[in-house]
């Protein structure tokens, strides 16, 4: 085919589709809402640009809204949402909207202004699946889809050929049949009605009218944001229509734009070259239907070969088990019956000891005997019973054993098998990943999958609380807090669960699944939340920052010591006995009141760090205050002269710090007014208070009570506590010394980044 009639072709194909000639049948599915499953009703174009009817979208931010509120309450919401939200009529909703309520009380989608409650703007689009912002003027924001609307009409009208569209003004029983619509005054009419409300001469003569529909559209599209402006411009960022106030100061200032017409012209051509090659391809796309249908028919038979050939595996493991269990039973029983039979006998035999019955009654009677010869005839006999019922008597010993201990059943492994039991084609359980996985209010769980894994479809990741010492009135360590929940089905390595219990045990375990088979459960692992809220923060290079000996990493979360000149300068008198001091750096954030937590990691290489709080007066005491470098024994971090390593003092100071350093961690000696988790951190050797340093180090701040923490932060062990002096302004204080590195851990810089 040559250029020429290639143009033909699809210049003819555009004339059809401005026609209408397509045809509007076998088209449905492109029709239906997502949400409801119905046909179109009014519907809004997302960001995303999927569609959904207006109320569907009103719908979807009043249910995110009730469950900011009643998740997990005992009034649960339905599973479709249209039960429970009533549907105003369009006109009302869109005077609602664009009006922005009655007096100013009600915004765009029904909450008060000044109003305390959050406004839920967020909604998940069911096409993609995408998170979608609708902004501070929520459905307002959206335009509506009036070509969806227009082909959604004309489906109707070619479903429905025998109902006729009646005229708005006659009365029944009177009422015609319409003939013409009228754009302006969104009504239909007959031809008498419109000759009677439309008369030559008067304004009303020049409006716009079509053939019969009930779908009436705005003749210009009006911009949302601003509602009497005209669309001019299509934004090619934003993927939508914008008026000139939208470029010139609004959210498309920066974006760059295309007049409408070009905008139409382009769109239409590429939507038309598309259905052009793909009507073009309707043989091939014919065979690939063909295709489909046999992979259909073979995949119902092969699915119902598969189920046969399951079951029989099925019915002979049933078979060999009931064997066995037969067989197992039988034994028992066996066993029972002869210990019985056995004991039976002996009770026989002892009752037989007793006066005036068995062998003793019978002996009783041959000592009546008076004839010699006959006595002796059956007296030796019957000495020898009563010899062995006497030794039995003496040595008595049950004839058979009660316990059936040789008989229990193990059946631990045989189930485990069973639980492990799957097809060919399942694939192998992830792993979670301890070292990339973090737990705090909110758990990011991350997992890998082996080598050479199948494709999976997704994974399920489960969690369960299995204990803690802070336990709400409504979660207690029962039945219901200890069964699994599933968090979603996951698409990545990793996923995030949300609103865990402070201070408490998690269990987590994750399985993949692919073509509808999952795989075992990976091992479970457990992790403890932190004692409270993760207090996020980064290191602060304003304040007393020593650009020299210091290196702040670009996002401000990790700070390096490293060896400067004036360190070396200072080298050179320590023959003399100088000493060198602190370098410190603060958190930007300060803490007055509540408990606060954040975790970070010292690099093992370090050779000595100092953790901990200080107050803003301890701090411009540090950073204003000249040091006493000529004195080796004079340390920041106890208050006292260093040297006295074995002194302590009960007054509350308002700082604490920690040190750390060459791999280790050292606990300062407790005293009655500090507790340390080792037995032996109390005693008098140096040696019994050093500890592995852990990977990572938390701290807690209780800012009411005057203490803070130091955990473990990998297993949440408390490592270290103390009395401190809450008095002012805490701040997260850090001080290194020689080479050392320490890494904010991420949900510690989160929430600061992200601002």
């Amino acid at each position: 085919m040559s250029d020429s009639d290639d143009l033909t072709e699809f210049a003819s194909i555009v004339e059809r589709i401005e026609r209408g000639e397509v045809p509007i049948k076998n088209i449905e599915r492109e029709l239906i809402c997502p949400i409801c499953k119905e046909l179109f009703t009014h519907p809004l174009i997302l960001p995303c640009q999927h569609s959904i009817c207006h109320k569907c979208v009103r719908e979807l931010l009043m249910l995110n809204h009730e469950d900011s509120f009643d998740a997990g309450s005992e009034c649960s919401l339905p599973g479709s949402p249209r039960s429970r939200v009533p549907s105003p009529s369009m006109e009302r909703l869109d005077r609602l909207v664009r009006s922005g309520g009655s007096r100013g009380s009600v915004s765009s989608l029904g909450w008060r202004r000044g109003s305390v409650t959050p406004r839920i703007t967020t909604i998940a689009c069911p096409g993609c699946q995408h998170d979608i912002d609708l902004g501070e003027r929520g459905i307002s924001m959206l335009f509506r889809n009036f070509t969806l609307e227009s082909i959604v009409e004309r489906y109707r009208q070619a479903a429905r050929a025998a109902i006729a569209i009646m005229c708005n003004i006659c009365k029944p029983p009177q009422q015609q049949e319409a003939t013409k619509s009228c754009m302006d005054c969104k009504a239909s009419y007959c031809n008498e009605c419109f000759k009677l409300h439309h008369p030559w001469g008067t304004p009303k003569a020049q409006h716009e009218y079509v053939g019969p529909t009930t779908n009436f559209r705005p003749k210009v599209l009006m911009c949302p944001e601003h509602e009497m402006e005209k669309v001019n411009m299509y934004c090619e960022v934003c993927r939508r229509p914008v008026c000139h106030l939208c470029k010139l100061g609004g959210s498309h200032a920066n974006h760059k734009v295309t007049s409408m017409s070009s905008a139409y012209k382009i769109l239409k051509e590429k939507l038309a070259k598309s259905i052009h090659y793909l009507i073009s391809k309707e043989d091939q796309v014919r065979i690939q239907i063909t295709e489909l249908d046999l992979l259909i028919n073979q995949t119902e038979e092969n699915g119902q070969l598969a189920e046969r050939h399951a079951n029989e595996h099925f019915e002979r493991l049933f078979e060999t088990l009931q064997e066995r269990k037969s067989e197992m039973l039988r034994s028992i029983e066996q066993s029972r019956n002869r210990r019985l039979d056995h004991l039976k006998s002996q009770v026989e035999e002892y009752q037989g000891m007793l006066e005036n019955s068995g062998l003793v009654g019978y002996a009783q009677e041959v000592l009546k005997e008076t004839d010699q010869s006959c006595f002796v005839q059956t007296a030796k006999q019957l000495h020898v019973r009563i010899q062995k019922a006497t030794e039995s008597l003496r040595t008595f010993h049950p004839a058979a054993d009660p316990c059936f201990d040789e008989f229990v059943l193990d059946t631990s492994k045989e189930e485990t098998l069973l639980k492990e039991m799957c097809f060919g084609g399942v694939p192998d359980p992830p792993i979670i990943d301890l070292s990339s996985s973090r737990v705090y209010k909110e758990a990011v769980i991350c997992w890998k999958l082996s080598e050479n894994h199948l494709p999976t479809d997704h994974q399920i990741l489960e969690y369960r609380r299995v204990g803690g010492s802070s336990k709400s009135p409504s979660q207690e360590d029962g039945e219901g807090s200890r069964s699994w929940r599933a968090a979603e089905m996951v698409y990545s390595p990793s996923a995030v669960v949300c609103d865990l219990e402070p201070d408490s045990m998690y269990n987590f375990r994750v399985r993949s699944c692919r073509n509808s088979m999952y795989s075992p459960y990976s091992p479970e692992v457990t992790f403890h939340t932190p004692p409270a809220p993760a207090f996020g923060f980064l290191f602060n290079d304003k304040c007393g920052f020593s650009t020299e000996r210091l290196v702040l990493s670009k996002r401000c979360d990790s700070v390096e010591s490293v060896a400067g000149i004036a360190f070396l300068l200072a080298a050179e008198r320590v023959q003399t006995g100088s000493y060198i001091g602190l370098d410190y750096i603060i958190g930007d954030t300060g803490i007055s009141q509540g408990r606060h937590y954040w975790a970070f990691r010292v690099e093992p290489h370090s050779y000595l760090v100092k953790v901990g709080v200080a107050s803003d007066t301890k701090l411009v005491e540090w950073f204003h205050n000249p040091r006493d470098t000529s004195s080796p024994r004079y340390d920041h971090d106890s208050g006292h002269d260093s040297g006295s390593e074995d002194t302590f003092y009960e007054l509350s100071q308002p700082f604490t710090l920690l040190t750390l350093g060459m791999g280790k961690l050292f606990i300062p000696k407790a005293s009655s007014s500090s507790s340390v988790s080792m037995a032996t951190a109390s005693s008098g050797d140096p040696a019994n208070r050093v500890l592995p340093m852990p990977q990572r180090v938390g701290v807690c701040l209780d800012y009411d009570a005057g203490r803070v923490y130091f955990y473990d932060a990998d297993t949440m062990r408390c490592l270290y506590e103390r009395q401190v002096d809450c008095s002012g302004t805490m701040y997260p204080a850090f001080g290194l010394m020689g080479s050392g590195k320490i890494q904010l851990e991420e949900f510690t810089v989160a929430k600061r980044l992200t601002f």
